[in-house]
């Protein structure tokens, strides 16, 4: 999903859900002054810098670069990995699902799988033992393996945020976190909330670190610029498709943790069923901005079935190449944080949140360069520079400020390339 960026807890063995600037970034856990929106942004957005009139950002679940592409030919990726200072094979993995149990990757265990950039800690207990150290090969993703070889696929694009889903989905919106390194906690009566914002139980609360490093629990409700403010300015539209409040899947509807779109008539304006998305693109009706957060259950979350999730990925970039919007589109498609799998490259440390560890990036579009390896460092605020740089936006923080634009992983000057639609797989397995 041309914008398609979970870790649902940070303790192991739990179950699943229920039906470079070394500048810290802003905490904003106070206000931040907001850019203020257009009640009538334009519907296309045409002048821009390049030739895409329409950027996808589509954010799927828990997966590292080595889980997904270790194996894939001139990239970075290994097939043996270290634990705690042995070396251990990466054993094939399941493209079906792992079972209920999540892997851990909390803010502090991804720290700890870090360890100091040595790569070892991975090993957190009985699920990770079984299933960190596993990768997948070409015929268990082979739509994803086809973008990658006949597009651009980054294999050094970083998580934005040491840890779990909440920083890192409001860093693909925003290029920073509010200052929360962690989800918001879902303990006790709150174990069965299904939402990660400004409308979560009163009591649930998430963890921020202020400026000057002190920690202190608030809502899980901000009210910090984001780039759908800087669109709103510059009165160019813009959508996130996520799950409704109803549906597994709406913890990573990242703009509910914002006051200003979640509790203002932005909210439906901008946030739109994630189940409507190809109906809207069957209807040529995608805005120029586009964020996609999928369902759980189609999510790769490794709690779901991996084959049914690529599948919906392929109806979606499908759906979007059989469309008018095709010829000036850029997709591009990463997973929101590593999920607990292993990953040998050591994330760049430049601030007190991340990058977080590796994970795959493919660009997909009629610009996109054919067949390309991108080893530019990059991360989910790199996707805000390109729309940033493409539409003459500022930028939100040191984040986005300091980020590469992805402007070489296209060919502005080539033939716009013709649509390449896939066939969904039959055999996905349980």
């Amino acid at each position: 999903m041309a914008l398609l960026l979970v870790a649902v807890t940070c303790r192991p063995g739990t179950s699943g859900p229920k039906a470079s600037s070394t500048t810290p970034p802003p905490t904003a856990v106070a206000s931040a002054a907001l850019v203020s929106p257009s009640s009538h942004p334009s519907t296309h957005g045409s002048d821009t810098r390049w030739p895409i009139k329409h950027v996808v950002f589509l954010i799927k679940e828990n997966r590292t670069f080595d889980n997904l592409f270790g194996t894939f030919p001139g990239a970075d990726g290994v097939t043996i990995g270290y634990d705690r200072g042995v070396r251990r094979p990466l054993t094939p993995g399941t493209d079906g699902s792992i079972g209920s149990e999540d892997i851990p990757h909390c803010y502090v265990c991804s720290r700890t799988a870090w360890d100091h950039g040595k790569m070892d800690g991975f090993n957190q207990g009985t699920v990770s033992d079984r299933w960190s150290y596993t990768q997948l090969h070409r015929a268990q993703l082979p739509n994803y393996w086809h973008w990658a070889k006949e597009f651009v696929l980054g294999d050094r694009f970083f998580s934005s945020a040491q840890g779990p889903s909440f920083p890192n989905h409001l860093y693909a919106i925003s290029a920073q976190s509010g200052g929360a390194h962690d989800n918001p906690r879902r303990t006790g009566a709150f174990r069965s909330s299904n939402t990660f914002g400004c409308d979560a139980p009163a009591g649930q609360t998430v963890t921020v670190v202020d400026s000057e490093g002190h920690e202190k629990q608030v809502r899980p409700c901000f009210n910090f610029p984001t780039e759908g403010d800087l669109l709103n300015k510059a009165k160019i539209d813009w959508a996130y498709y996520a799950a409704n409040p109803d549906q597994l899947g709406y913890i990573w509807s990242a703009y509910s943790a914002i006051s200003h779109i979640r509790e203002t008539p932005q909210w439906h304006r901008h946030v739109l069923p994630v189940d409507n998305l190809i109906t809207d693109i069957n209807k040529d009706r995608l805005p120029p901005v586009t964020w996609v957060a999928p369902r759980y259950e189609v999510s790769e979350h490794p709690q779901y079935n991996f084959c049914l999730g690529e599948n919906w990925s392929t109806r979606v970039i499908d759906a979007i190449m059989r469309s008018p919007m095709w010829k000036d589109t850029a997709i591009f498609v990463t997973w929101d944080d590593y999920g607990g799998f292993y990953d040998h490259v050591p994330p760049p440390q430049v601030d007190d949140f991340g990058f977080g560890i590796r994970v795959p990036l493919l660009v997909i579009s009629p610009y996109a360069r054919m067949g390309v390896i991108d080893h530019h460092v990059g991360e989910f605020s790199s996707v805000l520079r390109f729309i940033e740089d493409n539409w003459g936006l500022r930028q939100l923080t040191a984040r986005d400020g300091a980020a590469n634009d992805l402007s070489y992983d296209f060919d502005f000057a080539q033939k716009p390339r013709p649509p390449d639609p896939l066939s969904l797989r039959t055999n996905c397995s349980s």
